[in-house]
C-alpha cells in the first residue's frame, strides 16, 4: 500500500456538507481527500435554508465572516390556515440571539459551495479530486483502498477513515447495503425558484405580521386547496413549493403554463424570471447503519427529511461537525477508536426527533380535506393560546447518549455564544474543549484537576459579555461547564469538578474506564 496516496481523511462528495466537513477536518489538522464526481459545484439551487448553528460552524471553520455577506437574514416561519388566518408563527423578531447569530438564514446554493469550497485553499493538507468516480472500495483493519477513475484511468487512494457525503442516491450506502428506515411520508411537490424585482403579494390573510416582515418570513400557506411554501432567497431569488394534487402529473405540471399558473396569484404584475421548475417526493428516511467499520454516512446519504422545517441541510453539517473533532483526537492519539462509536448514538436521535416533527408538520400542512382542514386551524389556534412560541432552532434536542455526562444538568445542549467586547464568544475563547468557571477561585479549581489535558480554562467572571455566561450557569446550578470542541455541553459540575473531568476521561479512554 506505499505505492499509493494515503489520507487520515477521504470525504466522498464536496457538496456543501462534504465541503464543511473538508473544512473542519483540515482546521482540525487531518491530511484530507475531497472525491467529487462533478467539476464545479451543482449550478441550481437545492437547499436553501439554515440556521444559527451553522453560522457558528462556519465560523468553528474560519469562514463566517467570507459567508455571513452571502446570507439573507430572516426572521422565521409562518404557518397559514385555510381560511388565510395564521395557525402557527415559529418567528424571531426582536428575541434576543443567545448563540450570537440570527436565527435563520436563505442562501443560494451554489454560491454556497463555492465558497465552503474556496476555503479550501487555505490548506495545504487538502487535496481535491475533481471529475473523478468512485468505482469502488474495500477496507481492511488498518483503512480503506478506494478505487477511482478519472479521465478512464484507474487510481487508487487509501484513507485511515472515510466520511460518504454522497447524498440521498449514495454510491456508498448502496454498496454497503445499508437499508433506509421509511418513516412513512412521501408527497410529491413542484420546486419552482425566480428572480423577483418586487415584493411578493400574498392573499388576503389575516392576524399576520405586518407587510415588510411578511417579506422575511418562510410562508407556509396550509391550504387544502393546494398546499404551498413561500421562501425568501439570497437577493432577489424566491422560492415557491408547490404540493401536487391528486392525479397530476409531474412532466404537465413543470411546464412554463402550468408554473406561470401557479405562480399568478403571488408575481401576477411583478416582474420575474423562472430560474427552475422540477419536481421532488419530500421523505422521511434515516439509514439503518450510519458506520460500517471505518466508512461513515453523513447528510443526505444517512438520512433525508421533509423540509418544512428547513433543517435537511443543517442535520448534515451538524452530522460532519460531531465526527470530525472525534477523528481528530483519535488521529492525535488523544482519545480511543471507541470513541467513534459515539456518532450514531449521538446524531441519529437527534435526526430522527427532528425529522418526526417534519413528518408530524408535513401531514398537517399537506391536508386536503377542507373539513379536516378547518378543524386542523382550530385545534392549532387552541393550543397556540397557551404554548409558548418556539421557533424551528427549538426543535433540535440535546444529546442524551454517547460523548456527553448525561447525569449532569445541562448535558447535550447546545452551547451560548454571547458577545465578549462585541465579539463572539467563541472568536475569542477559542473553539477546542473549553471548561467554563463561575470565578476565579473555581477557574484556579479547574486547572488544578485538568492537570496536562488540552483544555481551556475560562473565567466567566472575568468575561465581559452580557451576563449570558452567568446566567447559564445559575440556571443550572452549576460553577463548572466543560464544552466539547462542537459546541454541545459535555457536562456541567456544582462543586466536584474532579468528576466531571473523571467523566471526560471515560468518554475519551472508554476502555481504560471500563
Amino acid at each position: 500500500m506505499n505505492d499509493i496516496a494515503s489520507y487520515d481523511l477521504a470525504i466522498v462528495g464536496c457538496g456543501p456538507v462534504g465541503a464543511l466537513a473538508a473544512n473542519l477536518a483540515a482546521a482540525a489538522g487531518l491530511r484530507v481527500l475531497v472525491i467529487d464526481r462533478e467539476l464545479a459545484p451543482h449550478p441550481m439551487p437545492r437547499a436553501v435554508h439554515l440556521d444559527h448553528e451553522m453560522m457558528r460552524l462556519f465560523q468553528t471553520a474560519g469562514l463566517a465572516e467570507t459567508i455571513a455577506p452571502a446570507m439573507r437574514e430572516t426572521q422565521g416561519h409562518l404557518h397559514v390556515g385555510a381560511d388565510h388566518g395564521v395557525i402557527r408563527y415559529m418567528g424571531t423578531a426582536g428575541r434576543p440571539r443567545p448563540f450570537g447569530w440570527a436565527n435563520d438564514y436563505f442562501f443560494y446554493q451554489p454560491e454556497l459551495e463555492q465558497l465552503l469550497r474556496d476555503g479550501l485553499a487555505r490548506f495545504d493538507s487538502v487535496t481535491q479530486m475533481l471529475g473523478v468516480e468512485l468505482d469502488g472500495f474495500a477496507q481492511d483493519d488498518e483503512g480503506v483502498t478506494l478505487q477511482l477513475r478519472r479521465d478512464g484511468d484507474a487510481v487508487p487512494v487509501r484513507a485511515d477513515w472515510v466520511i460518504a457525503c454522497d447524498g440521498a442516491r449514495s454510491t456508498v450506502r448502496r454498496t454497503l447495503g445499508i437499508a433506509l428506515d421509511d418513516l412513512d411520508f412521501e408527497e410529491p411537490w413542484l420546486v419552482v425558484d425566480a428572480e423577483v424585482d418586487g415584493p411578493v403579494r400574498f392573499p388576503d390573510l389575516w392576524g399576520v405580521p405586518d407587510a415588510a416582515e411578511l417579506q422575511q418570513l418562510s410562508v407556509m400557506m396550509c391550504d387544502p386547496a393546494r398546499p404551498a411554501t413561500i421562501v425568501p432567497g439570497r437577493g432577489a431569488i424566491r422560492r415557491w413549493e408547490f404540493m401536487l394534487l391528486p392525479g397530476e402529473n409531474d412532466a404537465e405540471m413543470m411546464q412554463p403554463e402550468s408554473v406561470a399558473r401557479l405562480l399568478a396569484p403571488y408575481l401576477d404584475g411583478v416582474p420575474h424570471r423562472v430560474l427552475r421548475a422540477t419536481t421532488y417526493r419530500f421523505h422521511g428516511l434515516i439509514a439503518e447503519r450510519w458506520r460500517e467499520g471505518r466508512i461513515f454516512l453523513a447528510g443526505d446519504a444517512a438520512h433525508q427529511t421533509p423540509p418544512f422545517f428547513g433543517q435537511g441541510m443543517c442535520h448534515g453539517m451538524r452530522d460532519v461537525a460531531n465526527l470530525v473533532w472525534k477523528l481528530a483526537l483519535v488521529r492525535q492519539g488523544a482519545a480511543d477508536a471507541a470513541l467513534l462509536d459515539t456518532y450514531q448514538p449521538e446524531r441519529d436521535p437527534h435526526v430522527r426527533q427532528v425529522v418526526a416533527a417534519a413528518v408530524e408538520a408535513g401531514r398537517y400542512i399537506c391536508e386536503l380535506d377542507p373539513d379536516r382542514a378547518a378543524a386542523r386551524d382550530h385545534a392549532m389556534r387552541e393550543r397556540a393560546k397557551t404554548a409558548a412560541t418556539g421557533t424551528a432552532a427549538d426543535l433540535i434536542p440535546a444529546y442524551r447518549a454517547g460523548a456527553v455526562a448525561a447525569d449532569t444538568a445541562g448535558a447535550g445542549e447546545r452551547f451560548v455564544q454571547p458577545r465578549v467586547g462585541g465579539v463572539l464568544l467563541d472568536t475569542v475563547t477559542g473553539q477546542g474543549w473549553r471548561l467554563f468557571a463561575a470565578d476565579a477561585a473555581a477557574a484556579d479549581t479547574a486547572r488544578a484537576a485538568l492537570g496536562e489535558l488540552p483544555v481551556a480554562t475560562v473565567d466567566v467572571a472575568a468575561i465581559a459579555d452580557d451576563g449570558t455566561l452567568a446566567r447559564w450557569l445559575a440556571d443550572r446550578a452549576a460553577r463548572f461547564v466543560l464544552v466539547r470542541p462542537d459546541a454541545y455541553v459535555f457536562g456541567t459540575a456544582a462543586h466536584d469538578v474532579d468528576a466531571l473531568i473523571a467523566d471526560l476521561h471515560a468518554a475519551l479512554h472508554p476502555a481504560m474506564a471500563a
